[in-house]
């Protein structure tokens, strides 16, 4: 009887032990992502930046690493175990373009949430649409690079195609680099660029 007790404190311990870790971790994850909000708060937005870091992605390049027709292609002339070999490097080529892609739609975003302030209609207007093909492009990054990490552990698994994210960058980056043409001429986005 003393044994079960004894048993059972532990047991009690070890589960309250388990329980303030899961609390700690959630402390610390809040702390990290509350720095990580008020940091990008403070930043100063460049909308040249930005748009060099869209200039920057070769989209061609994307747009063939997560073609189906070329992973076809690939798939008919190579052995098996190349082919999974270099569906695993064309996989993870496609996860950095996705990553950068995702990064450039945080730049954007917050450039159109500055452009949104902004007293010239035209470019207000230009804001909010900047910052909601942000927010689709930061969306479909998320799902493209889980999907593309997926291929990197399991290239026998059947690659969903992912030209959707193609096609939104394109358009993310026309309608920011309308709003750079604007922007020379919106006083309160020259300041945000230059704080």
């Amino acid at each position: 009887m003393i044994s079960q007790a004894v048993i059972s404190q532990a047991v009690i311990s070890r589960a309250s032990i388990a329980a303030w870790a899961l609390v700690a971790v959630a402390f610390v994850a809040l702390g990290i992502v509350l720095y990580v909000a008020i940091r990008n708060r403070t930043r100063s937005i460049d909308v040249e930046k930005a748009a060099q870091a869209f200039r920057s992605l070769d989209i061609d390049a994307f747009r063939n690493l997560v073609d189906a027709d070329e992973e076809a292609f690939l798939r008919d002339n190579l052995p098996p175990r190349k082919f999974r070999q270099i569906k695993r490097q064309r996989a993870w080529a496609a996860f950095l373009y996705a990553w950068e892609a995702g990064g450039a739609a945080t730049a954007l975003a917050r450039i159109g949430h500055a452009a949104q302030r902004s007293s010239d209609p035209q470019v207000a207007a230009s804001g909010a649409q900047v910052a909601e093909n942000a927010f689709r492009l930061r969306l479909q990054t998320m799902r493209a690079c889980f999907q593309l990490l997926t291929v990197v552990v399991l290239p026998d698994l059947q690659s969903r195609t992912i030209p959707s994210l193609v096609d939104q960058y394109q358009q993310s980056a026309e309608t920011l680099f309308r709003l750079g043409r604007f922007s020379s001429e919106s006083p309160e986005l020259a300041r945000s660029r230059r704080a």
